[in-house]
């Protein structure tokens, strides 16, 4: 079990020099609203700064953690970041670090997880860690979710655990599964590091302090097992549908294997149905031509619910996603940069006429998922 030392607890700066003066911070937007003279208490503010504090409090605890590591016996190996690590690039399929010099896993042309900091103790358990300044932390489970099952798929021999911190006051921390554990620090401040980049004549910095141990290593050198994103999703999307008797092949899908990918994934892509049949259901209007495809896609809720969502793609980097939330159809462009569009590309040119779909396909979808979903 690991424990939170009172320097990390009571955010000591002691041991640490003025490393956190050494990063690099994104705060032009910020200091473009400094020189204006808004207001502190503006919204405009309160977001960017607040963006801010949650980069300097994770580069904080992070070099806490890496003087945590070498004192605590159980901590084999830390993964190095930032400053701290040799300049390598990010590689494909791997993990790596990223050009913003986080800890990454990435396709060739897209990440798939970024991760605050990583280390692995003498128990052959692997923790991802997750530093965050947001008071109500719900919506970090599905965060969670989708990082520890990727964890799981390249790192089989690993039991998979997460170290949360936050500061006091935080909330929903119950609904955070067993695999979690959570610290909690005093309230932080990061108007020390603003007040050092404001002043034009801040004071000269000491030397950047490195940790030096057998423990660091470099993200890269840790071996992994092989894993291929977009072939797998493929291969996810071939199978489901390959079923002799059934539309879906709903012991394949629930299977433990498949789900821990819908957990990375969140959503697997069984097929598609002609705008024309669906236009209706789904309030489409006449700029979607009737022959114009719609992906389907059965997504993981955060609840573990199970439900059919749709996409439709305009352009190579124009994607629109619909669902239902009760009765009312929601409709959102999705990321043109994001994997997702990346994802549905690359399905629809796979998926030929045997993935074809109809309002009655659906329908007959829809009930064996709410069965699955009651058992």
């Amino acid at each position: 079990m690991l424990k939170i030392s009172k320097s990390i607890k009571t955010l000591d700066e002691s041991d640490i020099g003025d490393n956190l003066l050494h990063y690099d911070y994104n705060v032009k937007h910020l200091l473009s609203l400094i020189r204006r003279g808004v207001s502190e208490d503006d919204p405009h503010f309160l977001s960017s700064y607040r963006s801010f504090e949650g980069e300097v409090f994770e580069n904080f605890i992070y070099e806490k953690l890496l003087i945590y590591a070498v004192e605590n016996d159980n901590i084999e190996k830390f993964v190095l970041k930032g400053f701290h690590q040799d300049k390598i690039k990010a590689h494909a399929n791997t993990l790596s670090i990223s050009e913003k010099q986080q800890i990454v896993y990435r396709t060739k042309s897209r990440e798939i997880s970024e991760f605050d900091a990583m280390f692995i103790t003498k128990d052959k358990e692997l923790y991802f860690v997750e530093m965050t300044l947001v008071k109500s932390v719900l919506k970090l489970r599905k965060r969670l979710r989708k990082k520890k099952a990727l964890l799981e798929i390249i790192f089989p021999n690993y039991e998979i655990k997460s170290l949360i911190i936050l500061n006091e006051g935080a909330t929903g921390v119950r609904q955070f599964p067993s695999y979690c554990s959570v610290w909690f620090t005093e309230e932080f401040s990061a108007k020390g590091v603003l007040d050092y980049i404001v002043d034009t004549d801040a004071k000269k910095l000491m030397p950047k302090k490195r940790i030096k141990s057998e423990k660091m290593i470099e993200a890269h050198s840790l071996k992994l097992y092989p894993f291929r994103y977009y072939n797998t999703i493929s291969w996810i999307s071939k199978t489901i549908r390959s079923h002799k008797k059934y539309i879906l092949d709903m012991n394949f899908l629930m299977s433990e294997k498949i789900q821990r990918y819908h957990d990375l994934y969140n959503k697997f892509y069984i097929g598609y149905i002609d705008v024309a049949e669906i236009r209706d259901e789904l309030q489409l209007d006449n700029s979607y031509r009737d022959e114009q495809r719609v992906i389907v896609a059965i997504e993981k809720k955060h609840s573990n619910e199970i439900v059919l969502t749709y996409y439709v793609q305009l352009t190579r980097k124009s994607l629109y996603l619909y669902s239902f939330d009760e009765d009312k159809i929601i409709k959102e462009k999705k990321d043109p940069y994001g994997i997702t569009v990346t994802e549905v590309y690359h399905i629809s040119k796979m998926m030929d006429e045997q993935y074809k779909l109809t309002l009655s396909n659906l329908k007959i979808i829809k009930k064996l998922l709410q069965d699955r979903s009651q058992l």
